[in-house]
Parts: structure tokens; sequence; C-alpha cells
């Protein structure tokens, strides 16, 4: 799925600063090193995992590495998704494949299992990161793909704008992009 047409030419060195985005059940807050916990029991939802075709196995090491290193990583985004009304983490909003000469970025989003699906969460948190992604960061297109066996996750990326450009099979799934 391809989304949004943002603005073009945005040199500012801050661009891929790590932002505090505030909506209105979720705010978007950079990863650190304390959100390894959150991450491992994301990576590890069984469900999660099938809607995402995610078949790769991390050890806890990874995954505690990982959320220690995305404060120092450039051209991307990591960001917890905190849902405000308990302040639990609920998940992750990244931009990350950065094509400088496309201005173009991928998008990917988790909750960290089914007691977070179906709560307006994700979409809410899609909807900021885009808005930053195209307004601050100064994103020509984000894309994404997403399995065609997702509707919820296919109508939430359609309400934050995003269209269908594609569809193929890879791996015995039927994707949409």
């Amino acid at each position: 799925m391809s989304g949004m047409n943002g603005m073009s030419g945005v040199d500012d060195l801050g661009r891929w600063a790590k932002p505090t985005l505030a909506g209105h059940g979720v705010t978007l807050r950079p990863m650190t090193a304390d959100d390894a916990e959150m991450l491992w029991e994301l990576v590890n939802d069984p469900e999660g995992n099938d809607l995402t075709a995610t078949t790769a196995e991390f050890t806890r090491e990874q995954i505690d590495a990982w959320a220690a290193s995305r404060a120092e990583c450039s051209e991307r985004l990591d960001l917890v998704i905190v849902e405000q009304a308990t302040g639990i983490a609920a998940g992750e909003a990244v931009l990350n494949e950065y094509d400088a000469a496309a201005e173009a970025c991928n998008f990917r989003i988790a909750l960290r299992g089914p007691a977070w699906y179906g709560r307006g969460l994700g979409g809410e948190a899609t909807r900021l990161i885009v808005q930053h992604g195209l307004g601050t960061i100064g994103l020509r297109r984000i894309t994404l793909s997403v399995l065609r066996r997702n509707p919820r996750a296919i109508r939430a990326y359609a309400k934050a704008g995003f269209v269908v450009t594609g569809e193929w099979h890879e791996d015995g799934e039927e994707w949409v992009g």
C-alpha cells in the first residue's frame, strides 16, 4: 500500500530526531533499552507473528541489544506506542528502509498481543507517525505491505490514507502493497 504524498526537500539535520508524538489515546515515544520486555512479548506473540508472516526467531539478548540501539539509529524511527489511559507500552510503530533518492520509507507496526487489538491504538499510532513522516521528516512517500488475510490492518491503513498500489504472492501468502 502506498500512503500519502508529503513535502520534499527537507534538509534539516534534526529531521530524524526521535520525537514524542501525542494523540488522543496514544503517545508515541522513542524506544529505549527499558522497552526490551515489551518487544520480547511482541516478537513471541503467535497471532502477531502469523498476521505479519514473521518466521524469524530471536534470542532475548538480541531483543535487549535491539531495544538499546534504537536511539542511535539514523534515517529511521522506532517509536513505542503507549496507551495514554494506562501508561502501558502497547507495541511499536516504525519508519524504516529509508530511500533518500525517493524520499520514501517503509512503515510497519506491531502490537504486543491480542489484548491490544481492536482498540484503535494501532490506527491512531499509524496516523501520528505518517503525519510526522510526511510533515517533519519531509518524506514524499510512505509504503507498507500487509497480508490480504489481515482485513483489520487493511482497514486501519486505509483510514490513515494508504491506498493499494499492488498485490502479489510470496511464500504461499497473498500480499497487498
